[in-house]
C-alpha cells in the first residue's frame, strides 16, 4: 500500500503543466539528438545544465532524464534507414534493422523498434519500482574484478553477433580493443599509438568510428550498385497489417527488458552493453539463428528493448547510491547538487516527491515517445524512397556536420575519410565491423578495471576467480566460448575450418 501511495504521489507531482511540458521537451530533444550523429546526450545535457538553475529540481531532473532515454529511441531511426547509428547502443539495431529496410520493410523495422522500446520502458519502470533498493545493493557488490569478468563475457558473447568465421570475429574484437586504447595513458601520462599527433591524445571518438565504419562505408557500397536508386519502399504504414510480424517482438522485448535492467544497473553497463548482450542472447536461443544479420525482426526488438531499459536502469545508482555511472549521470548528479539535493540512500526518505516523480516521469515520457515516433515512421520511410543520387550527398553532409560539431576539428573529418576507406576494404574482405565496435566500447572499461584490480590486490589476478560473482561470469564466458566453438565446427573437420578461416 505504501508503494502504491508513493507512485500516486509521483503522478500528482508530474501532472503539472510545467513538468509535463519539460518532459515532452526532454524526450523530443532526446529523439532529435539520437537521430543526429555527433551531438549525443552528454553534450546536450552539458549545454542545458545552466538552464536548470532557473527550474525546480523535479522539473530539471525530468527534462534531463527525458533527453537521455529519448536518445535511445532516436538512435534507431538512422541506424535502420541508412545504417548510421546515432548512438553507440544503436549499432546492434543496424545489423538486422538496415537489412529489413533494404528488403522494403523499413516501416516494420521502425515500428518494431518503437514498440519494443515502449514496452521496455514501461515494464522496466515496474521492475525499477519494485526492485530498486535490491538492484542498487547488487551494484555495490561489483568491484574491479567483476567488471573485468563482465567485459570479458561481453566480448566473447559478441562472437555470436555475426555469422561466419570465428577467428575473423575475434580479430575484429582485438582491432577494436587496440583502437580503444589510443590516446594518453591515465596512469603514466604517456601517449599510446598517437604517432606523435596531438589530435590523438584524447583518443578516437566513437562518433568518428561509427560514421566511418557504418554510414560512409554503407554509402560507398551502395554507390557500387548499377542502379542509382534504392528500391522504392512502401511508405504506407498500417500497424494492423503488421500485426502478425509485430507479435514476434513480444518475447525478445521481454527478454531484452530483463537483461537491460540487470546490466543497466551496473556502472559501466548501461544501454550499449545491454543491447549487444541482448542481441547475442536472442541469436543464441533462436531456432533459426541463420536469419539474424539478414533482416530478423527479433534482432531489432531485443537490442532496442535492452538499450531503453538499460538507459533507465542506469539512472538508479545515481539516485539511490549517489554513484554516477557515466558522463550523462554525472551531469544529472551535478544538476541535483546545484539545487542542494544530495543523492544517496536517504533520497527516498528526504526527497520522496522528487524520487517518485522522476520514476513516474519515465512512464509518461515513454508514452510521449511512442506517440511521437509512430506517426513519424511513414515520414522517415518516404525519406529513403528519394533517389539515392540525391540522398547520399545529404547523408554525407549530415555525417560531416555531426563529426565536426563534436570537437570542431578538421582532423576528425580526415580520420573519418581514412577509416571509411579501411571500412570499405573490410567489407570487400567480408569482415564485419560490429565486433570491432564492441571491442572499442569495452576496451577502456576492461583496461581501467584490470589496473584497479591489480593495484588493489598487489598484482595478484586471483580475485577474478576467488570473488563469487566474478568467478560465475568467467565460467559463463568459458561456457559461451566452448559453445561457440562447438557449434562453429561441429559440421566440419576442425583443421579444415581453421585453414579456411586463415
Amino acid at each position: 500500500m505504501d508503494l502504491l501511495n508513493s507512485v500516486m504521489m509521483g503522478f500528482v507531482e508530474v501532472a503539472t503543466p510545467i513538468n509535463l511540458t519539460l518532459c515532452f521537451v526532454g524526450v523530443f530533444l532526446g529523439t532529435a539528438i539520437g537521430v543526429l550523429p555527433g551531438v549525443g546526450p552528454s553534450a546536450t545535457l552539458a549545454m542545458l545544465l545552466p538552464v536548470t538553475y532557473f527550474l525546480p529540481p523535479v522539473a530539471a531532473l525530468i527534462m534531463l532524464a527525458g533527453i537521455y532515454y529519448g536518445a535511445q529511441y532516436g538512435g534507431s531511426t538512422t541506424a535502420i534507414l541508412v545504417n548510421m547509428p546515432g548512438e553507440a547502443s544503436s549499432v546492434v539495431t543496424a545489423i538486422d534493422g538496415h537489412q529489413m529496410a533494404r528488403q522494403g520493410k523499413a516501416g516494420l523495422a521502425l515500428a518494431a523498434a518503437a514498440l519494443a522500446s515502449f514496452m521496455a520502458g514501461m515494464l522496466g519502470n515496474v521492475v525499477i519500482i519494485l526492485l530498486a533498493p535490491w538492484l542498487a545493493t547488487m551494484a555495490l557488490s561489483f568491484g574491479p574484478a567483476e567488471y573485468v569478468s563482465l567485459a570479458v563475457f561481453g566480448l566473447i558473447s559478441s562472437c555470436l553477433l555475426v555469422s561466419g568465421s570465428l577467428l575473423q570475429s575475434a580479430g575484429m574484437i582485438l582491432v577494436g580493443l587496440l583502437l580503444g586504447l589510443v590516446g594518453i595513458d591515465v596512469n603514466s601520462g604517456g601517449s599510446r599509438m598517437s604517432f606523435g599527433s596531438v589530435y590523438l591524445y584524447d583518443g578516437i571518438s566513437f562518433i568518428v568510428l561509427s560514421v566511418a565504419f557504418f554510414a560512409i562505408a554503407e554509402i560507398m557500397t551502395n554507390l557500387e550498385e548499377p542502379d542509382e536508386k534504392r528500391p522504392v519502399l512502401d511508405s504506407r504504414i498500417r500497424l494492423r497489417s503488421m500485426g502478425p510480424e509485430l507479435k514476434k517482438i513480444i518475447g525478445p522485448s521481454l527478454r531484452g527488458t530483463a537483461l537491460g535492467t540487470l546490466i543497466g544497473i551496473l556502472p559501466g553497463g548501461g544501454a550499449t552493453l545491454s543491447a549487444f548482450m541482448a542481441y547475442a542472447f536472442e541469436k543464441r536461443i533462436s531456432r533459426t539463428p541463420e536469419r539474424f544479420g539478414h533482416g530478423a525482426i527479433e534482432g531489432v526488438a531485443a537490442p532496442e528493448a535492452a538499450n531503453n531499459s538499460g538507459a533507465q536502469a542506469n539512472l538508479i545508482p545515481m539516485l539511490i547510491l549517489g554513484i554516477p555511472t557515466g558522463g550523462v549521470t554525472a551531469i544529472m548528479l551535478g544538476a541535483l547538487m546545484i539545487h542542494g539535493v544530495a543523492a544517496g540512500p536517504k533520497i527516498i526518505e528526504q526527497h520522496a516527491d522528487l524520487f517518485w516523480a522522476f520514476i513516474v516521469s519515465m512512464w509518461i515520457g515513454n508514452i510521449m515517445l511512442v506517440i511521437l515516433n509512430l506517426p513519424l515512421v511513414g515520414l522517415w520511410v518516404r525519406l529513403i524512397s528519394v533517389p539515392y543520387r540525391l540522398l547520399y550527398p545529404a547523408i554525407l553532409l549530415f555525417c560531416c556536420v555531426g563529426v565536426y560539431s563534436v570537437n570542431s576539428s578538421t582532423f576528425d573529418l580526415l580520420m573519418v575519410a581514412g577509416m571509411a576507406a579501411l571500412a570499405w576494404l573490410m567489407r570487400k574482405a567480408r569482415l564485419n565491423p560490429v565486433p570491432l565496435a564492441l571491442g572499442f566500447v569495452l576496451g577502456p572499461l576492461l583496461e581501467t578495471n584490470i589496473r584497479r584490480m591489480l593495484l588493489i590486490s598487489g598484482g595478484d589476478p586471483s580475485p577474478l576467480v576467488t570473488r563469487p560473482i566474478s568467478a560465475v561470469l568467467l565460467a559463463l564466458a568459458v561456457l559461451v566460448l566452448l559453445s561457440i566453438i562447438w557449434s562453429h565446427y561441429r559440421r566440419r573437420d576442425l583443421a579444415e575450418q581453421i585453414v579456411d578461416d586463415f
